[in-house]
């Protein structure tokens, strides 16, 4: 009996990620939230104003779908803005409903952009 309780648990469950502000530590998105992009041509997509010549190995950013604490500035009506942390203020990134391009050079449309670096990666 106590074989099949056993056989029931999924011990192979994949780690689920959260997303905290690096600053108050609280969660700001799930693994689940996140809207995947394929990568785009790299700085070839770029003006030329804004090439540097190093080709990035990860997008330094993540764009997920829009949230409960995001609801300030977008029940405002605002088109674009930054994105701020609802705990500490802090700001996360911006968002801007026409979209915005990747470093890695992708056109994300409508975009909700948080940095990386402004976020822990936890998993749970």
């Amino acid at each position: 009996m106590a074989e099949a309780n056993n056989s029931d648990m999924e011990p192979n469950q994949k780690p689920q990620v959260v997303y905290r502000c690096k600053k108050c530590r609280r969660i700001v998105a799930a693994e689940e939230n996140i809207v995947t992009h394929n990568r785009g041509k790299g700085e070839s997509c770029f003006k030329w104003r804004k090439r540097n010549g190093n080709e990035p190995t990860e997008c330094t950013s993540i764009f997920v779908e829009p949230m409960k604490w995001m609801e300030a500035p977008l029940e405002e009506g605002h088109v674009e803005e930054r994105l701020h942390c609802i705990g500490c203020k802090a700001r996360l990134g911006y968002f801007n409903w026409a979209g915005m391009q990747c470093n890695c050079g992708a056109w994300v449309n409508p975009a909700f952009q948080l940095h990386k670096s402004r976020l822990d990666e936890c998993h749970l």
